[in-house]
C-alpha cells in the first residue's frame, strides 16, 4: 500500500509539474528523454502520417496502402478493438484498427507492431491520423524497405479483388470530362460455370494470368501491358458470358464501348484516355458496329477517279466527321493504346470473315477464340449448372447426337434445361430430340430454324404445354421440294399457342382457387 501511494504522490507531483512548468521547458525536457528512450529501446518507431506535409491536401499514398494491408491480414486475430465497416454497394466487411489500439504482424521471423493513433486538432473538430511502425532496431536497414514494399503489393492484391466492379458505357458525351456512365458489373460468370471444353478453357486461364502478372516483362521487352482477343462464333456461343468470367477472373472493371455512338475519331480517343488501368474494353459486333470497310473502298475508287472539286471535297470532309478504320487501329495498337496500362481490348464477330484483316492481326488481336457448339465436356457442364446431374442414363444418347452433327449453342441448350431445371428427365429428352431435329436438319431431311430447335418439347412438359393432351403431336410431312416438314400452317401455329395458353391459365386459376 505505501508503493502504491507512493506511485500516486509521483504521479499527482508530475501532474502539478506539467501545469506550472512553462511549455517551454517541457519542450526542453522532453527533447532530453526521447534520445535517451531510443538509446536503450530495442525498437525503432516511423511515423505514417494520413497527409503529406503540413497543408492536410496530399493524401499520403503509403497511409492507404497500410490501412489495405492491415485489412487484409484479418486484424482480427491479433488486435482487442477493431472498427467495422460496409458500404451499401459492397457486401465484404472492412476492418480499420481502432484509434489508439495496436496490431501485431510478423515478416520474415521478426515481430512487427502498427499503432493507429488518432488526436483531435485542438479548437477544431478535425482529427490527425497516422500509424506507427514499430519493429527491431538491429535489422531495420534490411527490413524496412522490403517489408514496406511486402505491404504495398499485398494492398494492392487486396484493393484489386475486394473493391467493386463497374459496367461502363459511352453515353455519347465522350470529348466531355465524363463520357462514361457506370453500374455495378455483378454478372456471375466464372470459367467454373463456363460450357468451354476443358484445353480451351485452360489455355485462356494460363493466358490471363501470365498477362495479369506481366508488368516488368511488359516493361523489358518495351511494349504496351496491353493485350486482344477476338472472339467469334454463332449466336448464343458464350461470346459474352466469356467476357464476363474473364472479368470475375481478373477483378477488372468493363467498358462496353458502342461505335455507333461516337462521332469521330477525336472523341474515341478520349474515350480511350478516360479509362481506367486494369479494365477489359469491349467493342461487341464489331463488323457490324460501323461500315469500317468502305475507308478501303473509298480510298480505291479515288485512285481512279480525277481530282475532285472544291464542293465534293466539302462532301468527303462531312463524311470523315465519324470513326474511320484508321482511328480504330490507332485506338487497338497506335501510339493512343499505351494511355494507361493492363487494359484487355476484346472484339467480338459471328462471321470472322467479315472483320477487316488489318483489324485482327498480330499484335492488334493476340488471341482468337473460336467459340461453336457445345462438346461433351461443354454439355456436362450445363447439366450440372442448370440440373445438378453428374450422369444421366440419356448422356450417351447425347454424345451420339454431337458425334453426328446434331450438337447445339449453349444458350439453346441453356433454354431447355432452364425451363426444365426442376424435371431432369424430361429436359434431357427434349435436349435429345433437339439434338436429332438439328441432326436432321444438317443432313437436309428436315427444314427447321433456330425456334423449332429449340421450341422442341416432351409431352410430358407442362410448361410447353399446359396438359399432355394438348401436345404437339403433329406429323412429318414431305414438302414440295422433297424435305420433311411439320404439318400445320402458321395459323394453325397460332390457334395452338392459344389453346396452350388458354389451358395454362385455366390451370394456374384453377390452382389459385384449390
Amino acid at each position: 500500500m505505501e508503493i502504491l501511494s507512493q506511485m500516486w504522490s509521483l504521479l499527482g507531483l508530475l501532474t502539478v509539474l506539467q501545469n506550472i512548468l512553462p511549455s517551454q521547458l517541457l519542450s526542453l525536457l522532453h527533447s532530453f528523454y526521447e534520445p535517451l528512450q531510443d538509446l536503450f529501446t530495442p525498437y525503432s518507431y516511423f511515423e505514417i502520417p494520413e497527409f503529406n506535409g503540413y497543408c492536410g491536401v496530399d493524401l499520403n499514398d503509403l497511409y492507404r496502402q497500410a490501412n489495405l494491408y492491415l485489412n487484409s491480414v484479418n486484424p482480427s486475430a491479433t488486435c482487442r478493438r477493431l472498427t467495422l465497416s460496409r458500404s451499401k454497394s459492397s457486401n465484404c466487411i472492412s476492418f480499420t484498427v481502432a484509434p489508439n489500439h495496436t496490431i501485431h504482424d510478423t515478416f520474415n521471423s521478426h515481430s512487427l507492431s502498427w499503432t493507429h493513433h488518432v488526436e483531435t486538432v485542438q479548437d477544431s473538430l478535425e482529427e490527425k491520423r497516422s500509424f506507427t511502425l514499430k519493429l527491431p532496431k538491429r535489422h531495420r536497414q534490411t527490413l524496412l524497405k522490403s517489408y514496406l514494399d511486402h505491404v504495398s503489393s499485398t494492398a494492392e492484391e487486396f484493393e484489386r479483388v475486394s473493391r467493386e466492379r463497374r459496367l461502363f458505357t459511352n453515353n455519347g458525351h465522350g470529348s466531355y470530362e465524363s463520357g462514361w456512365v457506370s453500374v455495378p458489373f455483378r454478372h456471375p460468370s466464372t470459367f467454373d460455370t463456363l460450357a468451354l471444353e476443358p484445353e480451351l478453357k485452360k489455355q485462356i486461364m494460363e493466358d490471363l494470368t501470365a498477362f495479369a502478372s506481366g508488368r516488368e516483362f511488359y516493361h523489358r521487352v518495351g511494349r504496351a501491358w496491353k493485350r486482344g482477343y477476338l472472339l467469334y462464333g454463332p449466336p448464343g456461343s458464350g461470346k459474352s458470358s466469356l467476357i464476363a468470367a474473364m472479368a470475375n477472373y481478373l477483378c477488372y472493371d468493363v467498358y462496353d464501348l458502342e461505335l455507333t455512338k461516337v462521332t469521330d475519331n477525336s472523341e474515341l480517343r478520349a474515350l480511350l484516355i478516360q479509362t481506367t488501368n486494369r479494365s477489359i474494353i469491349v467493342i461487341e459486333d464489331i463488323d457490324c458496329s460501323v461500315d469500317l470497310t468502305m475507308d478501303r473502298m473509298s480510298k480505291r475508287s479515288s485512285r481512279s477517279r480525277p481530282q475532285p472539286s472544291v464542293a465534293m471535297k466539302g462532301d468527303a470532309d462531312q463524311e470523315n466527321g465519324r470513326v474511320t478504320l484508321s482511328g480504330l487501329l490507332n485506338f487497338t495498337d497506335g501510339l493512343w493504346s499505351c494511355c494507361g496500362e493492363e487494359k484487355i481490348i476484346v472484339f467480338t464477330t459471328n462471321h470472322r470473315d467479315n472483320v477487316d484483316p488489318a483489324l485482327v492481326r498480330c499484335g492488334r488481336m493476340d488471341v482468337h477464340v473460336s467459340l461453336g457448339r457445345c462438346g461433351m465436356h461443354a454439355f456436362k457442364v450445363l447439366a450440372k449448372n442448370y440440373l445438378n446431374l453428374d450422369y444421366h442414363p440419356l448422356f450417351q444418347a447425347v454424345e451420339s447426337c454431337i458425334s453426328s452433327g446434331g450438337s447445339l449453342t449453349p444458350a439453346q441448350i441453356g433454354e431447355v434445361l432452364l425451363r426444365n431445371r426442376w424435371r431432369a428427365d424430361v429436359a434431357m429428352k427434349e435436349v435429345v430430340s433437339a439434338m436429332q431435329l438439328q441432326t436432321q436438319n444438317n443432313q437436309g431431311e428436315v427444314e427447321a430454324d433456330y425456334d423449332e430447335i429449340v421450341m422442341t418439347r416432351s409431352p410430358e412438359s407442362a410448361l410447353a404445354v399446359g396438359t399432355p393432351e394438348h401436345s404437339d403431336s403433329s406429323p412429318l410431312k414431305v414438302g414440295v421440294n422433297g424435305k420433311k416438314r411439320r404439318e400445320g400452317s402458321n395459323g394453325e401455329k397460332k390457334v395452338n399457342f392459344l389453346v396452350r395458353l388458354r389451358s395454362l391459365t385455366k390451370y394456374d386459376s384453377d390452382k389459385k382457387v384449390l
